[in-house]
């Protein structure tokens, strides 16, 4: 180690009891000493990314939020609690990646050379003012990148390339995506361009449009349009894309996807079959930005497929060597293709005010917020 440490930090957490109650609050925790391996991060940057809002409030009605002495406080409804069954009573540190300065260090070479270095971490309890963890998953960053340019090294990005490899590896050629001018899908778009990769974005309003045209995006298809069908049918024929990423999950539009799919493919057909197109059309649902039931209507054949989708199998099911060269295409293009953009910077505090709850919790394009421990 060549620093001194203080003895604690201060750390977020979220409790849910078995009484209906979410409670966020910020802990004095141990600062632990690097072992010969390990480093010392002083968080500086951290992104409240969908992913951590669901372990961060969890099933609980925000709108219910208010301040009890140093804790927030909100309700959770009887039917989110039986989600919650697994985490009642234990109070849970939050936070998927982050980034920040390597302030100590253990005596393993590899530990040593990070000294003083701003690195990019994932290992979770990143909403904290210092985390010990392994050095060897660190991700140095660039001379002339911070923190901030760091924070988000793992999640969108590496989600971005993980979901280019799943098509090549199912043997597709284009994709579909939802919530497209989200970061992940702004990342998303400028990845396929720079790979020739056809990619239909899908997104809910006109703003959100314009979002993706002043990227470059080619295929655009808003899915309140009343013509959004047979527009989307377009773009799934210019594309022949026969895989969909799908950030929404409920309602209507991983079928409406499917059935688009098989449209464009009965449009080429040369032959009739009452069982549907053979051509297999696949849709990943990997959010839940609408938490009601996923309808489908059936109009797509017999050759299709609707399954979860998650950043952590699919990236360990990679190589060892495979994983690397993803973690430093992500470095070597950290400021342009997965550039992440906030509407904000937030200390641990603020996390914990109802005023700025509301408007994080909105998960909203374009209101990805950036916590700061170190403004603490």
């Amino acid at each position: 180690m060549t620093q001194s440490l203080p003895a604690t930090g201060l750390q977020l957490r979220s409790l849910i009891t078995a009484d209906g109650r979410l409670e966020l609050s910020l802990a004095e925790v141990s600062v632990a000493a690097p072992g010969p391996d390990e480093i010392v991060v002083q968080i500086q940057a951290t992104p409240i990314n969908p992913s951590d809002l669901g372990l961060l409030v969890g099933a609980a009605d925000m709108s219910t939020a208010r301040v009890e002495g140093a804790v927030t406080v909100a309700d959770v409804p009887a039917s989110g609690l039986r989600a919650m069954a697994g985490r009642l009573g234990e109070s849970m540190p939050v936070g998927n990646e982050g980034a920040g300065v390597v302030v100590a260090a253990g005596d393993s070479p590899a530990a040593q050379a990070l000294i003083g270095k701003t690195v990019a971490i994932l290992g979770g309890e990143m909403y904290a003012q210092y985390r010990t963890l392994r050095a060897d998953p660190a991700l140095p960053l660039p001379a002339d990148a911070t923190a901030a340019d760091g924070a988000s090294c793992f999640v969108n990005p590496l989600t971005a390339l993980c979901m280019v490899e799943t098509m090549r590896a199912e043997g597709h050629t284009a994709l579909v995506h939802t919530a497209a001018a989200s970061n992940l899908g702004q990342m998303l778009n400028k990845l396929c361009l720079k790979d020739g990769i056809s990619l239909v974005n899908i997104v809910r309003s006109e703003a959100q449009a314009e979002i993706l045209r002043a990227l470059g995006a080619v295929h655009i298809v808003n899915s309140t349009s009343p013509d959004f069908m047979s527009e989307l049918m377009e773009a799934l024929v210019a594309t022949g894309a026969t895989l969909a990423f799908d950030a929404i999950g409920g309602g209507r539009l991983a079928g409406q996807i499917l059935t688009g799919m098989e449209a464009a493919a009965n449009r080429t057909a040369t032959t009739y079959s009452r069982y549907g197109s053979s051509v297999y059309k696949q849709v990943y649902i990997y959010g839940a930005l609408d938490t009601s039931p996923t309808e489908l209507n059936r109009a797509f054949g017999l050759s299709w497929g609707v399954g979860g989708w998650l950043l952590t199998p699919r990236y360990a099911g990679l190589s060892a060597e495979r994983r690397g060269a993803l973690r430093q295409r992500v470095v070597a293009e950290l400021k342009t293709t997965f550039a992440s953009a906030y509407a904000g910077e937030i200390s641990l505090h603020d996390v914990l005010r109802p005023e700025v709850i509301a408007v994080y919790n909105r998960r909203a394009t374009g209101e990805k917020y950036l916590i700061n421990p170190s403004l603490d």
